[in-house]
């Protein structure tokens, strides 16, 4: 890791030192993804996949690198699926996600997706009537909203209670009832996804078993067929911790052992994204001004959460380096601090625009670059872009190794 952090951090040298505004830029490790791709496929049992869900980043060099890697990808809008389809017209496409419109419906129905997640009874029905009129047998899965004992609670909650995504489980006998009705749906199987941010291996084992035994009990109760089930994603970052990552390994050794003891069951599909893409992207912001206010130091830096809403949406202090920048434009003395703790601020006109607060440093001093890890996901593409107009940070893409 050490050694893609080098050539991350020479490859940010080269753009702070060509440019003449202060440096504001997202750099992604297409090689880093790459190899993280290609081992956790490795490691899935061989009745399990991985979809990619693009939500996550679905930039093009994104994609280019995981579409021969991964089984698929996961969309959840219309225009999410237009997206794959303009540039992967044979790539498995999947379309989950609340709130579909007749459009994104018909869309999805026209452009060959491999199945559609129904969230409700309305939406059944309205797919039902589409696929009548266009003379298709439709595949899809049915996402349901289960309740589980000892459900261990993360952060952000898809289920398990009172939410808006899925069928609640006790109207799961009226959707079959109904299905079994309208031969023009194919259902295939169920969505099971209660939650994301997991962080505990070992708890989103016992997740899955349960998922497992949920929908055998299922196929059993209402005499069904299962092609696969569809686990979701929920694989967290630790941003807090980033030395404490989700326990891969023992999770993959942990799918084998559920692989074997269900070995009559379905195939098992998940669609991550977070945990795919996080780690391959940086996000840089030079450092345009030093000041300190009633005893604490403020890093002012060029972008701001408005280019980087990971730390404001997740709620916590996101990590970085600084990185040394040599070139000093002024002749005056270079501000610069040194041991002592910092809150990294943006441009913005609102006290709640912070990336960090009160983090140790060594030392920094303006026009220095600082870098935060674990950009890849959830970051450029859940941030407000044009707020007071400032303008976009670059995006750079460090091509894979063949």
């Amino acid at each position: 890791m050490e050694l893609r952090w080098n050539k991350v951090t020479s490859y940010l040298q080269q753009l702070a030192n060509g440019n003449t505004e202060p440096l504001s830029t997202y750099v992604y490790d297409l090689e880093a993804l790459r190899l993280h791709a290609t081992h956790i496929v490795r490691s899935l049992p061989p009745s399990y996949e991985l979809f990619y869900a693009i939500k996550a980043n679905s930039d093009l060099p994104i994609l280019e690198t995981l579409a021969p890697i991964v089984h698929g990808f996961e969309v959840s809008s219309g225009g999410e699926l237009s997206w794959v389809r303009q540039h992967f017209p044979d790539q498995d496409v999947i379309f989950s996600g609340p709130g579909k419109t007749d459009g994104e419906l018909l869309l999805a129905v026209r452009s060959n997706t491999g199945a559609i997640h129904v969230e409700s009874i309305g939406e059944l029905q309205r797919l039902g009537q589409i696929a009548i009129r266009e003379n298709r047998v439709v595949a899809i899965l049915l996402r349901i909203n289960l309740q589980l004992q000892n459900l261990s609670s993360t952060t952000l909650m898809m289920g398990g209670g009172p939410t808006p995504f899925g069928i609640a489980a006790d109207q799961l006998p009226n959707c079959i009832e109904w299905l079994c009705a309208h031969p023009e749906l194919n259902m295939q199987g169920f969505h099971l996804h209660l939650l994301s941010h997991q962080l505990n291996a070992a708890a989103h084992l016992e997740i899955l078993e349960a998922y497992l035994l949920q929908a055998r009990q299922w196929a059993r109760e209402y005499n069904i067929e299962i092609d696969h089930i569809n686990v979701g994603g929920g694989i967290g970052i630790n941003y807090r911790e980033p030395d404490k990552q989700f326990d891969w390994e023992l999770f993959g050794s942990g799918l084998m052992r559920l692989a074997h003891l269900y070995a009559d069951g379905p195939r098992v599909r998940f669609e991550c994204g977070r945990y795919i893409t996080a780690a391959c992207g940086y996000y840089a912001m030079q450092v345009i001004d030093i000041k300190q206010a009633f005893g604490k130091t403020y890093l002012v830096a060029r972008g701001g959460t408005h280019q980087f809403r990971t730390p404001y949406a997740q709620g916590h202090s996101h990590p970085f380096r600084i990185m040394p920048i040599e070139q000093w434009p002024y002749p005056f003395a270079r501000p610069q601090i040194e041991s002592q703790p910092v809150t990294i601020v943006g441009q913005l006109c609102t006290p709640k625009d912070v990336l960090a607060y009160d983090a140790e440093v060594e030392c920094v001093r303006s026009n220095d670059l600082v870098v935060f890890p674990f950009a890849g996901a959830y970051a450029w593409h859940i941030s407000h872009h044009d707020f007071l107009r400032h303008p976009h940070p670059e995006h750079h893409y460090l091509l894979a190794e063949a």
